[in-house]
């Protein structure tokens, strides 16, 4: 049987705010793709998307769909 876990991981705020647009942190993501790996997780699919924010900013973000066995 498997489990299965959906996350949307985007980056914070305040480089939107302060930049206009903020991407996602290469290193940042790697660490959180390693640290669910360690926990078994295994990525499946994954789906870049940028989402508006506040009306005027815009920050990247992927949806990651991930799972394990149960």
């Amino acid at each position: 049987m498997k489990q299965y876990k959906v996350v949307v991981y985007q980056e914070g705020m305040l480089g939107s705010l302060l930049l206009g647009a903020s991407k996602v942190d290469p290193v940042r993501f790697s660490e959180f793709l390693n640290k669910n790996a360690r926990d078994g997780w295994r990525v499946i699919t994954m789906e870049k998307d940028i989402r508006r924010m506040l009306l005027f900013w815009s920050r990247e973000s992927y949806l990651v769909v991930m799972e394990k066995d149960a």
